[in-house]
C-alpha cells in the first residue's frame, strides 16, 4: 500500500466499529450473519483450485485495455496476484449473493473469473449473471473458468463499458445485485452507477470494489453514499456495501473486517 492509502487505512480502523453499537436490528444481523458469516475451505475447493493453477501459470494474455487506452501484455500469474479478489472478500461476496437470492446479476470487471466463480455458486438455477470485461484475451480464459464448473447462467459480455454496459441495462426488467469492479475512476465508477441504478430493484445491493484505492473513488464514494437513492451504506474499507431499499433509514456505517 502507498502511504495515502496507509494513512486511510489507519483512519478506518480508527473509525471502524463491529456490532458494539448497532442499534438497527437490520443492519446487526446484516454484520453478523453476512459479513462476519463463516464458509467452510472445502466448499470453495474447486474455485481455489483454479485459482491456484492460475498462480503457476506462466502463460502471457493479450488484449486491449479500455481504461488506460492501450494494448496489455502480461503473465496470467501477474494478473491473478494483482487483480483477483482473495478468498476472503471473493468468500463475502459468495455469502451477500447467496443472502440476496437476486434473479438478475452484474459484475463489471471480470478478469480471469475467480469472483463471477464465486458469484455463480452463489446464484440459483434461474438466476442469471451478466459480467462485463474489456480484455479480450481475459475474456477467453474466464470463460474456460466458468465453463470448468459447468456455470452456464453466467454471460461474459466483452468490450468497452462504455459501449457495452448501457445496452445491455437498457433491455432487463430489472437488477438486483451488482459488483463494481472495472474502471476505478472517478466519472466513470459514477457513470456506470447511474446507469444500474436506473434498473435497480427495490431492495437491490450495489457493491463497490476498492473504495480508497485512490482520492479518486474515495470521493465518487462519498457522492454514492449522498445520492437520494441510496439509504443505507457499509464501508469496510477495501469495498463499499450499498442498499437500494426506501424503507431504510439513511445512515452509513464503518465496519471493521
Amino acid at each position: 500500500m502507498n502511504l495515502k492509502l496507509i494513512l486511510s487505512y489507519f483512519r478506518y480502523l480508527i473509525k471502524s466499529n463491529n456490532l458494539h453499537g448497532i442499534h438497527s436490528p437490520f443492519v446487526f444481523n446484516f454484520i453478523k450473519d453476512i459479513i462476519y458469516g463463516k464458509n467452510s475451505d472445502e466448499e470453495f475447493e474447486e474455485i481455489e483450485n483454479i485459482r491456484l493453477k492460475l498462480k503457476k501459470n506462466s502463460s502471457i494474455v493479450e488484449g486491449w485495455d479500455y481504461g488506460k487506452n492501450k494494448k496489455s501484455t502480461e503473465l496470467i500469474k501477474n494478473i491473478i496476484s494483482k487483480s483477483a479478489k482473495s478468498h476472503k472478500y471473493c468468500r463475502l461476496l459468495y455469502r451477500i449473493v447467496k443472502w440476496k437470492n437476486p434473479h438478475i446479476s452484474i459484475e463489471l470487471g471480470t478478469s480471469l473469473g475467480i469472483s463471477s466463480l464465486y458469484i455463480c455458486k452463489a446464484l440459483n438455477y434461474k438466476s442469471e449473471l451478466y459480467t462485463f470485461e474489456g480484455n479480450s484475451g481475459l475474456v477467453e480464459i474466464a470463460k474456460k473458468n466458468l465453463k470448468k464448473l459447468n456455470f452456464e447462467n453466467s454471460k461474459i459480455v466483452q468490450g468497452d463499458f462504455n459501449q457495452t454496459l448501457k445496452p445491455i441495462i437498457d433491455k432487463l426488467t430489472e437488477i438486483d445485485f451488482v459488483f463494481f469492479d472495472g474502471n476505478h475512476h472517478y466519472a466513470p465508477t459514477l457513470s456506470y452507477f447511474e446507469i444500474c441504478l436506473s434498473k435497480a430493484s427495490e431492495n437491490a445491493i450495489f457493491v463497490f470494489d476498492d473504495i480508497n484505492w485512490s482520492e479518486e473513488m474515495q470521493k465518487a464514494w462519498e457522492k454514492i453514499k449522498a445520492h437520494t437513492d441510496v439509504n443505507l451504506t457499509i464501508d469496510l474499507f477495501f469495498m463499499g456495501i450499498v442498499f437500494i431499499q426506501k424503507r431504510l433509514t439513511k445512515e452509513h456505517f464503518i465496519v471493521r473486517f
